[in-house]
């Protein structure tokens, strides 16, 4: 069974014309406070998105303004400030996670256009970077699961679920409404710790020879 994997993945787009940042109200988060020595640093592949995203819901509920500092991982909480370096130029940017992606395996953030452009990495697409949380919301808590696939067509998640839900649970499946249309995300698992998904990942790679992305949960 052909297993694709659509999101952020697909967020490599040129912005033409920007217009003007949006006026809307920004959205509320508690007040990040300093985090301590051994927070979390990554390392990876960062990639940036634009139109057609500009003026759509993110997974945070706010609307996506591609001029602003933001930038979407898959989970590290809402409100999370993150210092980004490109490793290539070693220019240096600081955003807030805001959105749920990228959802490309070798890719850690996908930054705003804006992000992007203080980076100066617009024209390449994709750069290396290192990762630094600087500051998170308080007392966050919630569930991680594994995303193992994406469908336009919902028969085909439907049949993935099936086939997962005798070794495993929970499996379900969350829409998303994206430029491309409507996908169904097949997610495996609802678990307290970002190991103990991990684990359960690199489970799924092994026996079922499944693309797995761990993915924080939503309240």
């Amino acid at each position: 069974m052909a297993v694709s994997l659509v999101g952020c993945s697909k967020r490599n787009v040129r912005a033409s014309a920007p217009a003007p940042p949006a006026t809307g109200a920004p959205a509320t988060y508690p007040e990040p406070v300093p985090v301590k020595p051994g927070m979390p640093l990554e390392q990876g592949l960062a990639s940036w998105y634009g139109v057609p995203f500009h003026g759509r819901r993110t997974a945070s509920g706010e609307t996506y303004d591609m001029h602003q500092l933001t930038a979407a991982h898959r989970t590290l909480p809402f409100g999370t400030l993150v210092r980004v370096t490109n490793l290539r130029n070693g220019r240096k940017t600081e955003v807030r996670i805001n959105d749920r992606g990228p959802f490309i395996e070798d890719r850690v953030i996908d930054l705003s256009l804006g992000a992007a452009r203080a980076l100066d990495m617009v024209a390449r697409g994709v750069v290396p970077v290192r990762l630094e949380v600087i500051a998170a919301p308080p007392d966050v808590s919630g569930y991680f699961s594994v995303q193992v696939g994406a469908f336009l067509v919902r028969d085909n998640a439907l049949r993935l679920r099936q086939r997962l839900e005798t070794r495993y649970q929970p499996v379900f499946i969350r829409e998303w409404d994206s430029p491309e249309g409507l996908f169904y995300r097949v997610y495996v698992g609802r678990v307290s710790s970002g190991e103990a998904a991990r684990s359960l990942a690199a489970r799924l790679r092994d026996r079922e020879q499944l693309s797995s992305l761990v993915i924080r949960l939503e309240q």
